[in-house]
């Protein structure tokens, strides 16, 4: 097991930062670990990497326990806070080789250096000062750092905070390659990441974790609603809509961003609420039927990750 937690609780004075939590994360999983501020992600996440104890319960990674073997988790374990320390004034391959020091590695440190540099893309950037780089190029020697003593387990707090649209896809790029080989935990805000490159998604909330499942398994959750998208070759107004059976709400929608305009001027969409397991696409059609009008398409819509989230972590 990379990661094991039983019944981890940290109390802050009288917060209770993480409440009786437990999980096992198994070799060469991304797992992506979600929640609002202050629901004990980054509480997690210190306790694994041993910068702090729990207050009660047991963790340990790769079978060393973070307490009794803290220094056998530090070499198995590479971590990106997330504020990202760095030492501005030292150049790029002065501090990764500082870093390469610390952990006493065996065989030559400037050759892994030059291996980890050619990994997370600083080739261009390895001779500047860290304060002259970019965010993006400040956490790739974050991550650089993270990875230099070759660890088993990777765990990055919020890794692409910050960043562009292009310098997200690239670090986005870089992590979903790690985890090829290694077990990946990361926390973000950002629902999009998580779909794009983690297979199994945790949301704490309060310091409990309310969901823990398969990134596509939480996507299908029902949680409140079922959602169909239809579209009629002609116009219809909200009287005829409602009286499709089994309608709970309905809402008139814009041509989507990115589609092609209907060649039918006259078309409408709408988006049909009903009840939660309801499928009512037969209704829909057999009234199109016997009301003469044409279905030009129709889908049941697929919950968004955000849309479950934020349906789990709303009280």
């Amino acid at each position: 097991m990379s990661i094991a937690v039983n019944n981890i609780t940290k109390i802050y004075g009288t917060q209770k930062a993480l409440d009786s939590v437990s999980i096992n994360i198994h070799p060469g999983e991304i797992v992506g670990l979600l929640g609002p501020n202050g629901a004990g992600k980054s509480t997690l996440m210190k306790i694994l990497s041993c910068f702090i104890p729990p207050t009660s319960g047991e963790a340990s990674v790769c079978d060393f326990d973070v307490l009794e073997q803290s220094i056998d988790v530090r070499k198995k374990v590479g971590y990106l806070p997330e504020n990202n320390p760095l030492y501005l004034d030292l150049y790029v391959k002065e501090f990764l080789a500082f870093v390469a020091g610390t952990h006493q590695l065996k065989g030559s440190i400037k050759s892994r250096v030059e291996e980890i540099i050619t990994l997370t893309g600083l080739q261009l950037e390895q001779h500047k000062k860290i304060g002259a780089l970019s965010k993006g190029y400040r956490q790739r020697v974050g991550l650089a750092q993270a990875l230099i003593h070759d660890p088993e387990v990777l765990i990055l707090d919020e890794p692409t905070s910050g960043l562009d649209p292009n310098q997200l896809a690239e670090i986005r790029h870089l992590i979903k390659e790690i985890g090829k080989e290694k077990t990946v935990m990361l926390s973000t805000h950002i629902m999009q990441e998580v779909e794009a490159i983690c297979g199994r998604a945790i949301i704490i909330h309060k310091g409990k974790i309310v969901a823990d499942d398969a990134t596509e398994n939480l996507q299908k959750i029902t949680v409140s609603k079922t959602m169909i998208r239809v579209e009629f070759s002609s116009e219809v107004g909200e009287q005829v809509v409602q009286l499709i059976p089994g309608v709970k709400e309905m809402m008139p929608q814009k041509q989507q961003a990115g589609q092609e305009k209907s060649k039918n001027p006259s078309s409408s969409v709408w988006l049909l609420e009903s009840e939660p397991g309801l499928d009512i696409r037969a209704e829909v059609f057999k009234f199109a039927v016997d009301k003469g009008l044409t279905v030009l398409s129709m889908q049941k819509e697929e919950q968004k990750l955000e849309e479950v989230f934020q349906e789990l972590t709303k009280n």
